[in-house]
């Protein structure tokens, strides 16, 4: 049986924030792919990109034995690759080159591969794999194996088809339906990664344990910024009985302390998080775990105790703005009201609120922006996560601002925070709104460290302590920070 070689396109070290947080997760995506091929009989190594500092790493897996395929898998269940860096575009190609030199057949599936099919074939893939790749990626390795020249009836693939007296023409066969039941995919190749790497990453930064599951693919909602080239709007939910089980091997084998639930909406399905809290507690397993959800969704008392006694830590929402006005225009199906409600509920059960903030969409004013700071300060949540609007290929979004895009139109990295587009203010506006907003935020929680020593001083230690102190230096520097920004604005 022939070997294939996967990678997945994230390198740790071209992303100086998240090199410094030193907080890497597996990249479930490829390895759910890897599974299932080394399932059907293919023999499979794994190129770990995360730790590596060049693609020239990969050179040993190639010298060591003869790899017939190549495949390049992105983490669709991450939205650092959703959001397609180039600094990973760039070492993704690099890759491709090597393999092609070695004679590698080669094969990606990605967001970036998805939106740019002409461009990947060029750098030299053979095949791109579009929308949830698994099936279409054995359908293709059979084909292959068997000498099928026609390719054609294979869907969810794109690849260089030879036209007569003329150049090779970009083929692309019809979608892929997405899997009813990825229960029948196989436990994730976690034995392919070094997962003593990852532990030491979390506990030197973090103190404990992260590792990452998925318990649905898709999202059935329709914020008119948010692309979805991989798994679209369908919404496919695993059981929670399904998904214990797996977290009760994974304990066993690795011992995590904390698990992220990477699906862009958590629970959603009417019962399941009932379920799971339920199964969670007959297996006896006890972890902490914090998801991705939206405001509407977190209203009903009974699912957020439920989550609480899962041992959920964190939520984050997707609050995006404090103006009605830029929610609505967003297509975002939320309001302030239900923002406020959700993040008093999740206190009140012991669960920490986040916030994922958008500055700069379309039609932000100052008042708006101000309206989004009074949001943070008033709710205070956990923690914040801002970013600038971002337009994606295939959005609603990207239409409404593509002719005013200039000549970069993705980030390097994730701490870029470019505009790619014409906003009602300049780049370093944006930049400097970030850190206001960022020293504000930590100001506010100083404080509020400081008023809980004063109501319970019996609950002192040496990180709530450290918490406090921050107070004297976020204070001025919000001002300073303050101060710069109404610089930018006038």
């Amino acid at each position: 049986m022939k070997h294939i070689l996967f990678t997945h396109p994230y390198f740790l070290g071209l992303d100086p924030k998240q090199a410094e947080a030193g907080l890497p997760y597996p990249p479930l995506g490829a390895l759910y792919a890897a599974a299932m091929v080394r399932e059907h009989g293919y023999n499979v190594s794994f190129f770990d990109t995360m730790f590596a500092r060049s693609p020239e790493e990969m050179l040993p897996f190639l010298e060591s034995k003869r790899q017939d395929y190549f495949v390049v898998y992105a983490d669709g269940f991450n939205y650092l690759t959703k959001m397609c860096l180039t600094n990973m575009r760039d070492a993704t190609f690099q890759m491709m080159r090597i393999a092609q030199d070695w004679g590698c057949t080669v094969i990606v599936s990605s967001s970036d591969s998805t939106d740019h099919l002409d461009t990947y074939l060029e750098k030299g893939a053979d095949f791109v794999i579009n929308g949830e790749a698994e099936n279409t990626l054995m359908e293709l390795l059979e084909a292959l194996e068997a000498g099928q020249k026609d390719l054609s009836e294979i869907k969810g693939l794109a690849y260089a088809a030879p036209a007569a007296n003329a150049a090779a023409a970009t083929k692309k066969t019809p979608s892929r339906p997405l899997m009813k039941d990825w229960e029948t995919l196989p436990y994730p190749a976690y034995d392919l990664v070094d997962m003593d790497q990852y532990r030491h990453h979390w506990i030197k930064n973090a103190g404990y344990f992260s590792l990452n599951v998925a318990t649905t693919r898709g999202c059935p909602f329709h914020c008119n910024w948010c692309a979805k080239p991989i798994y679209g709007n369908r919404y496919t939910a695993r059981s929670a009985e399904h998904v214990v089980q797996q977290l009760k091997r994974m304990k066993k084998e690795y011992n995590f302390d904390h698990i992220w639930f990477c699906d862009d909406i958590f629970g959603l399905k009417p019962g399941w998080m009932k379920a799971f809290a339920d199964a969670v507690e007959r297996e006896g397993l006890s972890f902490r775990f914090k998801i991705q959800s939206r405001a509407d969704l977190l209203l009903s008392e009974d699912q957020i105790r439920d989550l609480a006694r899962a041992g959920c830590d964190n939520v984050w929402m997707g609050a995006e703005s404090g103006s009605q006005k830029i929610l609505d225009a967003m297509d975002k199906g939320t309001t302030i009201g239900q923002i406020e409600q959700a993040t008093h509920l999740l206190k009140e059960y012991g669960i920490k609120p986040s916030f994922f903030i958008q500055f700069g969409y379309l039609g932000e004013t100052r008042e708006d922006i101000d309206l989004t700071i009074g949001l943070i300060r008033r709710l205070l949540p956990h923690e914040i996560g801002i970013s600038v609007s971002y337009p994606l290929p295939g959005t609603g979004f990207y239409e409404k601002v593509k002719a005013s895009l200039g000549a970069k139109e993705n980030w390097s990295d994730s701490d870029d925070l470019a505009m790619m587009f014409a906003g009602a203010y300049p780049p370093a506006f944006y930049k400097q709104l970030y850190r206001y907003v960022h020293r504000i935020h930590r100001g506010q929680l100083a404080r509020h460290y400081m008023l809980e020593l004063w109501r319970r001083p019996y609950r002192l230690s040496v990180a709530r302590l450290k918490k406090m102190a921050s107070i004297l230096y976020y204070l001025p520097a919000a001002h300073l920070a303050k101060l710069k920004l109404q610089h930018l604005d006038h």
